[in-house]
């Protein structure tokens, strides 16, 4: 996954979307989800409530629930959430396929103290369920968290598909049980890494590892210039001890209250390594404030070092201190716009190994800049994993077309043909490129009789049933959903996602059926992941306002998955996600009173939903662009976000958004319009519905 430039929280205007905080909540423990590695906004388990749709009639619905007591899930749940003893309804539920929650709910009320021989004793009589999977990787974190590493170790052979801090409270608890080679293999996920973006159990690990035998000093020195900049004590004075140089927390302390201290005296400072990390530490703490400043100051110091006998600056020190600037300046393009000192000062910081978020931000300020053979630079500093991602296949591509030799402009084209097998954003963008036309989704083959016969017999499909028939919270619903897709796609059983999929579209439980087809592995996206529920109202409001119908879809699928119920964190509400001062705006426009009654129903959701989107895109020069990072992020961010002077691409401004949700949010909707306008007849190149970015005013 792309990880973002670094930038300061989002403050959402319309909505932060239904759909961000499904991927996250839905199956924010990770069993068959997805987890947000990126800086910037993140919901968790409760970050979205909504109510599940009437159900319709359907044979499904009557064989797939209340079998066995499980009708009183949602009254077992409901006790087990005020903290009473739910004991009782592991005899009512017996039989039932849902017959595992109440023994679940009651070893998780009490997780922190149970035996390891208890939750392997649930995980074996409830093997290769999802809540056997939370159970034993919920146990793992909380006895990693409390420093009882035996009991990790324990149950960390049944954990199946851990998310990154399970991953990481296994690796602690080998670590710290002599097994130190076991621990090692999460470096590379969490070594370089930025702490505060990582889990807590992760940030320790990484601190542990300084003493693993396995790690070098070479990587202990990476690992403190990062550190450095970004001023975390406790593992600068780690690390640099461990290195053999001295450096204490009342030095640290001392530099940070006056970086001048250090700054500005290059020519009175002894050569020393500490000396050395000090200026960088110094360095950061000054970017933090200005980054003007800080290089101004960076200059001053160079210069006056060149006439200098006794040189204070080598290479690495040189090259880190760039590294720092380039950092800190694209972490406030919100707040004082872009600048292509950022894309100079990674330049002059090459020599040195990036980290992910360095490489990508090096590539995204090269992007915006059309600096193409910093782009390409960019990319090679990247891991080959991460060179092999569509989003840097694009851009390399675009790289090599532009600036590249014969060969290189070769090499170009069979990059866009490749991503152009798919119909994703990258992948509608490589067809423009390379002249192929899109003109439809392509048709997936119809459940066949077994493939049904499979879904009615498939336990964590059977359980997701369920639990939408019974009206159950979505994070059972989905986390059950979730798995069942992830178990399917492990077998490779095509047929059966499908046909859960299709089950799940025909009672119009939408978002499933999109999370199915979107997840596995050897599908391509087809109208099924693109249902049109209520095509005759999105169309009619749609055009008495003169936008795409197709684009309403787009955002309509991003932002709810066409759930009626959908609620975000922040009180954003139905299909379309509507604020409530947003929905009292509207209805001023409009002349009608506020009725937070009918903004909830799906057709008044729909009519204020596609009159916002118009009003976004009259306000914002007719750009669609820009209209949906309005929709997302507020019209004046999307504003702020425009060149200065001159134009861009759409495809440089999307990739260049400073807030890691936009970012995605926008491509997202962009190849959801591309898709829908085929299924509504009327395709065009998404480049072509991109255009391009003029200046801000």
């Amino acid at each position: 996954m792309l990880k973002p430039i670094i930038h300061r929280a989002i403050p959402t205007v319309l909505a932060t979307s239904f759909v961000s905080a499904l991927l996250s909540s839905a199956c924010a423990d990770n069993r068959g989800g997805w987890s947000d590695d990126g800086f910037g906004y993140t919901g968790g388990d409760t970050a979205t409530q909504f109510s599940q749709p009437s159900l319709p009639q359907s044979s499904w619905a009557d064989a797939s629930s209340g079998a066995g007591g499980d009708n009183y899930f949602n009254e077992a749940e409901r006790a087990s959430r005020s903290g009473a003893d739910v004991s009782r309804y592991q005899g009512l539920m017996a039989g039932g396929s849902l017959a595992m929650y109440p023994e679940y709910w009651q070893l998780n009320q009490y997780l922190a103290s149970q035996s390891p021989s208890t939750i392997i004793s649930f995980v074996q009589r409830y093997q290769g369920s999802v809540m056997a999977e939370k159970l034993v990787a919920d146990y793992a974190e909380t006895k990693a968290a409390q420093g009882d590493y035996a009991a990790v170790r324990a149950v960390a052979g049944y954990i199946t598909n851990p998310d990154e801090s399970e991953a990481c409270a296994i690796a602690l608890g080998y670590n710290n049980t002599g097994d130190p080679m076991r621990a090692y293999v999460e470096k590379a996920n969490v070594w370089l890494e930025t702490p505060r973006k990582q889990a807590d159990l992760c940030r320790q690990l990484a601190s542990e590892l300084a003493a693993n035998p396995m790690i070098s000093d070479i990587d202990r020195e990476r690992r403190l210039y990062r550190m450095l900049r970004l001023n975390n004590n406790g593992d600068i004075v780690n690390l640099a001890n461990r290195l053999g140089v001295a450096i204490s927390f009342n030095q640290l302390m001392a530099v940070s209250n006056n970086p001048n201290s250090v700054l500005g005296q290059v020519g009175s400072l002894a050569p020393t390594a500490a000396n050395r990390y000090l200026y960088l530490y110094a360095l950061g703490a000054q970017a933090k404030q200005s980054v003007n400043d800080a290089a101004w100051q960076l200059k001053a110091d160079l210069g006056k070092d060149l006439a200098s006998p006794n040189r204070f600056f080598d290479d690495k020190t040189r090259r880190y201190a760039y590294r720092t600037l380039g950092v800190a300046r694209m972490g406030v393009n919100t707040d004082i716009g872009f600048s292509s000192d950022a894309v100079d000062w990674f330049a002059q910081s090459v020599g040195e190994p990036f980290n992910a978020d360095e490489a990508q931000a090096y590539a995204q300020a090269a992007i915006r800049f059309s600096r193409w053979q910093d782009v390409a630079a960019a990319i090679g500093e990247m891991d080959f994993k991460v060179q092999q991602e569509p989003i840097w296949q694009y851009w390399l591509a675009r790289a090599y077309r532009m600036t590249g030799n014969a060969a290189q402009k070769q090499q170009a084209q069979q990059l866009f043909a490749k991503l152009a097998q798919n119909n994703d954003y990258y992948g509608l963008l490589a067809k423009d490129q390379i002249g192929a036309r899109f003109t439809r989704l392509p048709d997936l083959p119809r459940p066949s009789q077994a493939d049904d016969t499979r879904l009615a017999q498939d336990a964590s499909f059977n359980r997701a049933f369920t639990l939408y028939n019974l009206g159950a919270s979505p994070s059972y619903t989905n986390r059950e959903w979730n798995w069942a897709v992830r178990q399917a796609d492990k077998r490779g059983d095509t047929g059966l996602i499908i046909a859960a999929a299709q089950r799940a579209n025909d009672i119009g439980w939408y978002d499933r059926a999109i999370f199915a087809i979107d997840n596995a592995t050897n599908l391509p996206d087809g109208a099924l992941a693109y249902p049109m529920p209520r095509q005759d109202s999105v169309v009619q409001y749609s055009r008495q306002v003169g936008i795409d119908p197709a684009w309403a879809y787009g955002i309509m699928r991003q932002e709810s998955r066409f759930n009626v119920g959908a609620k975000s964190n922040v009180g954003a509400g139905g299909l379309m996600q509507i604020m409530p001062d947003t929905a009292k705006y509207i209805a001023r426009k409009l002349g009608e009173p506020y009725s937070a009654a009918q903004v909830a129903t799906g057709e008044t959701n729909i009519r204020y939903g596609t009159f916002y989107m118009a009003d976004i895109l009259n306000r914002l020069g007719g750009q669609p662009v820009l209209a949906t990072a309005g929709y997302n992020a507020g019209p004046n961010k999307a504003r702020t976000w425009q060149p200065d002077s001159g134009s861009i691409a759409a495809d440089q401004y999307v990739e260049t958004i400073p807030y890691y949700e936009t970012r995605g949010y926008v491509k997202a909707v962009m190849a959801n319009t591309a898709n829908y306008a085929a299924l509504l007849g009327n395709p065009s190149p998404l480049s072509q519905r991109m255009g391009i970015i003029g200046a801000k005013y």
